[in-house]
Parts: structure tokens; sequence; C-alpha cells
């Protein structure tokens, strides 16, 4: 693959424990493997999720109004995009931060041509802040980034190894998919990503690869083409 467009939910940097902040070990072997496949020649643009820190959809903010809610956990994403950018900076890989929520002294703005420059030029960009928009999750987000880079996969890295009938960590007998259409997931509700999301990558032929990203190795494996977990096309 050329270019490809990671998505790391905010709670793949989290303690496992508690499930909040960020955890160093975690966050250095994710940005060790992310180093390794950009020295190969993989483009690689990520979109990061706040839920680490803050979800909109969370009992904290039961009562706030939900567009407020949502801007606070963009906020939240830029906090794991920079802490991402410093383990990788760490490594020697050059790598952007891009917010869809200006805030220059942190990030850049997000700027399509630009960032596909960054990529052009062996740069890993890290997109921030979501959309910029409330009421749209990271996952939209996510597709979105993709179509806008000229993306050829969206990986999704999850905390289980694929797309199940059924939530795993509940159902022992749930089946793991190897393989789906768009249709079959919206027709089975099945949770992925959220319907936009699905409905986006769709439209725009963009596959969608769900795989284990807490496992070593795992995140380097599947920037370099490997199959594994569930695709869906």
């Amino acid at each position: 693959m050329s270019r490809v467009l990671l998505k790391l939910s905010g709670e793949s940097f989290a303690d496992q424990d508690t499930n909040f902040g960020i955890e160093s070990n975690t966050l250095t072997r994710i940005a060790d493997e992310i180093s390794k496949a950009s020295e190969t020649g993989v483009q690689i643009g990520i979109v990061v999720g706040g839920g680490n820190f803050f979800r909109g959809v969370s009992e904290s903010a039961k009562n706030m109004a939900q567009a407020n809610a949502d801007y606070m956990g963009m906020l939240a994403t830029v906090i794991n995009a920079i802490a991402l950018k410093d383990a990788l900076d760490k490594n020697g890989t050059n790598t952007r931060v891009q917010s869809a929520i200006t805030m220059t002294s942190v990030a850049e703005p997000y700027i399509r041509l630009r960032a596909i420059r960054h990529l052009e030029k062996g740069r890993v960009v890290i997109f921030a802040a979501g959309t910029g928009n409330p009421y749209f999750t990271t996952d939209t987000a996510a597709s979105l980034r993709a179509a806008e880079i000229e993306a050829e996969i969206v990986l999704k890295s999850t905390r289980v190894d694929g797309v199940y009938s059924d939530d795993p960590e509940k159902n022992s007998s749930a089946e793991l998919y190897e393989q789906l259409t768009y249709k079959e997931v919206l027709d089975n509700k099945l949770s992925v990503m959220d319907l936009t999301a699905i409905t986006l990558c769709e439209e725009n032929n963009m596959p969608i690869r769900v795989f284990d990203g807490t496992k070593d190795g795992n995140i380097f494996k599947v920037l370099q083409g490997e199959k594994m977990g569930t695709i869906i096309s």
C-alpha cells in the first residue's frame, strides 16, 4: 500500500485498567510501529479519537448541550495528537498535526493540499479535532479524511480482532467475520463505525479493515498490507 488512513481510538492510548489518560509504554509501542512502517515508504495519515479523556455521550456529558460536549471531545483528540506526535518525533519520524479547529500555537490548520504534500514528502500527518463540527464522530472524520487525501484504505484499530456478530467481550459464542459488504454492516447494524462513516466509505469505494491494534506488531503488520481482522468493501 502506498497511502493509508489509520484510525486510532482514544482508548488505544489509555491505561488498560482505568481506560483513562495516556499510558506511556502503550504510546511508545504505537509510535514505534508507525515509525517502522513509515520508514518502508508507506504514506500514513492518522485520525485520533479522544475517548480516553472525554466522550460527548459519556455520563459526565449527560447534562450538557450536545454541541458543547462534542467540542470538548474534539479538544481531547488534540491532546492525543500532540502526545503521539511527540512520541513519533523522538523516533526521528517527521510528523505534522493538523487540526480542524484553528489553534495555530499547537497545530497547523487542516488544509487538504498541504496534508497531501506532507504525505508525499514522507511525513506522518495526524488529523485532530474530528471534522471540526459537533454531531460527527471521529469515525466519520476518518472516512472523510481518507477520501480527501485519496487513501487506499481505512485501517481501524480496535480492542478485538475484527468485526463480530455480537460483542465478543460479552458473548463468547460471537462469530468473527473475515469479510463483509457495506450493506451487510448497515443491514445488520454491526457496531463497526457509525452509519455516516460507513456510508461515506461506500460512496467513495473506500475499503475498511478492522483489526486488533492492542497486540504487539499488529499496527506495523496492517500498515504493511498484511491481511488480518475483517475487511469491509
